[in-house]
Parts: C-alpha cells; structure tokens; sequence
C-alpha cells in the first residue's frame, strides 16, 4: 500500500537546528565528519558547501511535509532500489512515488528529495530549488539532481551519522570523484545513449577508468554492469 513517510533518524536533529536558528540566530552545524569507506577511501564535507545543502535540505523537507499542493508517496520494497528505478511522477496528480528498501530509514529523505525534484521540473518550479538545474532537461537535468542527492546523501553522514546505505554511498563517492557523468551513463546506458556516446567521444578512456577506480573503490562492478543490472 502507498504511504506517505514523514519521520526520518536525522529530521529531529534539523528541525532543532532550525528552532535554534530562529530563536536566537543562526545555530552553527556540527563539524563534518570525514567519511571512510570499508576499502578506506576517504570523502570530506566543505563545512560552508553543507551550511548551503543544510538549507536546501531544511527547505526541501518543509516543502514536503506541508505543501498541499502536491504529494511525495513512498512505497517500500524488499529488495534494494536505486532512487530512479520505479520513480513515477505524475504531473497530472502533482504526485511522485519513490520506492525505496524496507528499513533504510536513513536514506529516506534523500530518495524523498530526488522525487520532489523531479516532480518540481515536471511542474517547471526545479530551478527555484536548484537554480544550475533551469533549463536543464534529459541527462544534463538528471546529472544536475543526482549531485545534489549525492551531496544531501554527505551532509546526513558528516553531520548527522546517518547509517551506511550502499546505493547512496556509491553515487556519493562517484560524484566526489568527478566521476557522477560515468556513473550516471553506465548506470543507465539504455536510458541516456547519447551521453554515454559523447562522454566515450570525448575521452575514449574515461568509462574505462571510472569502472577500475569503482571495483577498486567498493570490490564490485558499478550499476549496470552487475549480474541482473
């Protein structure tokens, strides 16, 4: 049955960020923590990048829960699920169903924040909530509303110790890398077959090197290469 989430581990600890700032000016984040991965691959938080993504996180979750205008609804699977796979937005409605894996608690409000983007760019209103994403559509969009995610994804584990989720991680640590446009086009070749040709065109290595520096990185295959992907 559809549901519609609204508690998530790290939403506490951001509305009390936000009562603080509102009563007595503006409450100063936690330090980032330096994030390190079981291969021992290190990513580092930009305090002042996440003072920036901890308002648009603020922003984008308020927007959710009381907007009437519209609905987020997530549905939980058994199995795991990158934040595109099922997503339907359906402007018409002003719904979009994201479906994520039963008890990763955490990673809700980053695949409930990837929903309210692209139902935002189905109503034209995206680039009021990621201003280098107006007059983005196709890959350039995609690309555009996964490194936000990625990012979001890196301010929930540096600052608020969200718990390791393996999807997430992976784009997180791709995208920190410079390797977001690889990941994307390996991840979905058949969806984006024009960016994956003119990323290959313009640097005939560069899929070849993001996929070494992947099953480096997490002793695996990046999706879309992985058996049943």
């Amino acid at each position: 049955m559809n549901r519609r989430f609204r508690s998530f581990r790290w939403a506490p600890l951001v509305a009390l960020a936000a009562v603080l700032s509102a009563c007595g000016g503006p409450a100063p984040l936690p330090a980032p923590r330096p994030l390190v991965n079981f291969s021992g691959v290190r990513v580092n938080a930009d305090p002042d990048r996440m003072e920036i993504v901890d308002e648009f996180v603020r922003r984008a979750m308020e927007n959710i829960e009381r907007d009437p205008s519209f609905w987020i609804i997530t549905q939980p699977q058994d199995s795991i699920v990158l934040p595109w796979e099922g997503l339907d937005v359906n402007q018409a409605a002003d719904t979009a169903v994201v479906l994520l894996q039963r008890g990763a608690v955490d990673a809700l409000t980053p695949y409930q924040i990837y929903a309210h983007m692209h139902l935002m760019a189905a109503r034209g209103e995206v680039a009021e909530w990621i201003p280098e994403a107006a007059d983005t559509e196709g890959f350039e969009l995609e690309q555009v509303i996964l490194g936000r995610i990625a990012e979001v994804w890196l301010y929930g584990r540096a600052i608020y110790d969200a718990a390791p989720y393996a999807p997430l991680d992976e784009l997180l640590w791709a995208s920190q890398a410079g390797y977001l446009d690889a990941y994307i086009v390996t991840a979905r070749s058949e969806e984006f077959p024009e960016a994956r040709a003119r990323l290959a065109a313009s640097d005939g290595r560069r899929l070849e090197e993001y996929q070494a520096w992947f099953r480096e990185t997490f002793e695996t295959d990046p999706p879309g290469l992985r058996s049943g992907s």
